[in-house]
């Protein structure tokens, strides 16, 4: 699929190391810092945890990959990737240390400002040469001259994201395509060229007009690619081949290896690896010191449920899970009835089946506190699509596409539809409609940033009583 890149290679493998050069001065410079708060600590303990820190930063750092290109990647993707490099590389020096009975050679102050200051230091260092790279490609530095191999819509669109992103340091050349003009798109004068054929792409191909060559044919073309790289493995370009997977309703689409074949998801779980630890971390403290805050109010509130009305105290109702599994979803039962069959109606407003303490908590959300035992025991988070009763989800599987595709991550207390506005009664399919896009968008985008406003806007929610009933 790509060809020699003899030149870009070598300046990139330069770049690349001297982030790798950059990252370990900083290392031993904020090792020297933090280690002025230790009195003891003298060359060889600086050398000592310099030399360990750096190994283990890079270690790690290639397993995150860490030290590859950001070409094009948003700023707080690297930032990210960055933080998750640290976090790791902390608890393994850390248990290191433990291990060597060395950890008590230094001072709280001194781990302390090692492990807040080094994050700080390598971001503002980062920051800093990708805004210096990026101000040197808009004046014309470390450009790369680039054409697009396909006169469709995904090449428009291809080049009209360039032209967005002007610190890319990428030039269009222009269109190149050899199907008659009424098969092709209509070329805005504002976006390029066209060029020429086929023919003509590889001719200036081989004579070194082009740094990158994009590849905008539709999947089904696979001949005229096939030919046309046959063709390019004569030269020394880039060569990418941009799919149209646009056609797709893509859902954290990522690429993986089978032994050795490629292969791309369209739908697919974003919490893998690091990422569902890093979650599953989360729910874990957060859902504990929630636990503890709210564990008083809790029995206040099952005595309340307990006295003031006849059956039990909590109500566990079967829903969908993680990959369609069923679970248990605990709450503080609100109503005189609890239905968990073949048909459950949703609760209205005025619904005369709710209680009177239940018509306080559902008002609150204070019936969904037990939901804190689902986190803790791991069927559940605190963010991520809320869960329906199987009844609903094998009703609206049917009418909704793509709706089981809420089951790819673990449902949640509260969730980015919730926050939205959609949250209690769908009476319509296009209430549950929205509802669905918002779970879609949340599995797409999931961060622990996007967690985290959630779970303060819930909070916002809550206390309007938007949609609670």
């Amino acid at each position: 699929m790509s060809s020699v890149t003899r030149g870009i290679s070598f300046h990139e493998s330069l770049f690349y190391s001297l982030h790798r050069l950059v990252d370990a001065a900083v290392i031993v410079c904020t090792v020297r810092f933090a280690i002025q708060y230790t009195s003891e600590a003298r060359l060889p303990e600086l050398l000592t945890v310099s030399a360990a820190s750096i190994l283990t930063y890079h270690v790690v750092a290639e397993l995150s990959g860490l030290y590859r290109s950001w070409r094009g990647t948003r700023l707080r993707r690297e930032i990210s990737c960055v933080l998750l490099t640290w976090a790791y590389t902390v608890p393994v020096l850390l248990g290191v240390g433990l291990f060597a009975q060395v950890n008590g050679r230094f001072s709280y102050t001194s781990k302390l400002t090692w492990i807040l200051l080094t994050p700080a230091a390598i971001l503002a260092v980062r920051i800093l040469l990708r805004k210096s790279l990026q101000r040197l490609r808009l004046n014309g530095f470390n450009n790369r001259r680039f054409a697009i191999c396909g006169l469709n819509e995904l090449g428009v669109q291809l080049a009209h994201n360039v032209q967005r992103a002007p610190e890319l340091g990428l030039r269009l050349a222009g269109f190149f395509d050899d199907r008659p003009q009424h098969r092709t798109t209509k070329l805005p004068t504002h976006v390029g060229q066209h060029l020429g054929d086929l023919e003509e792409l590889v001719h200036r191909a081989r004579r070194g007009d082009f740094d990158i060559i994009y590849i905008t044919f539709p999947m089904r073309a696979e001949e005229r690619i096939r030919n046309l790289l046959a063709k390019l493995g004569d030269t020394t370009a880039s060569v990418y081949i941009v799919p149209d997977f646009f056609v797709f309703q893509l859902l954290h689409a990522r690429w993986t290896n089978i032994n050795g074949l490629p292969a791309v998801s369209v739908f697919e779980n974003p919490l893998y690896g690091v990422n569902g630890l890093l979650k599953r971390t989360a729910d874990l403290v957060f859902g504990s010191l929630l636990l503890a805050a709210v564990a008083l109010p809790m029995l206040l509130i099952a005595a309340l449920v307990k006295f003031s009305s006849r059956g039990p105290v909590f109500f566990r109702q079967r829903r969908y899970g993680l990959d369609g599994r069923e679970i248990l979803v605990w709450k503080f039962r609100t109503m005189t009835c609890c239905d968990d069959g073949s048909h459950v109606r949703q609760a209205t407003r005025y619904d005369k089946r709710i209680t009177r303490i239940g018509q306080l908590l559902r008002r609150t959300s204070l019936d969904e506190l037990p939901q804190l035992f689902n986190v803790l025991g791991g069927s559940m988070s605190l963010v991520g699509p809320r869960p329906h009763a199987s009844a609903h989800n094998e009703q609206y599987r049917s009418l909704i596409d793509g709706y089981m595709l809420r089951h790819k991550v673990k449902p949640g207390i509260t969730g980015l539809a919730q926050v939205n506005g959609y949250r209690g009664e769908t009476e319509t399919l296009d209430k549950m409609q929205n509802r669905i896009n918002c779970d879609h968008q949340y599995i797409r985008e999931w961060s622990l940033w996007m967690d985290t406003k959630i779970l303060f806007r819930t909070l916002a929610v809550v206390l309007t009583q938007r949609n609670a009933y």
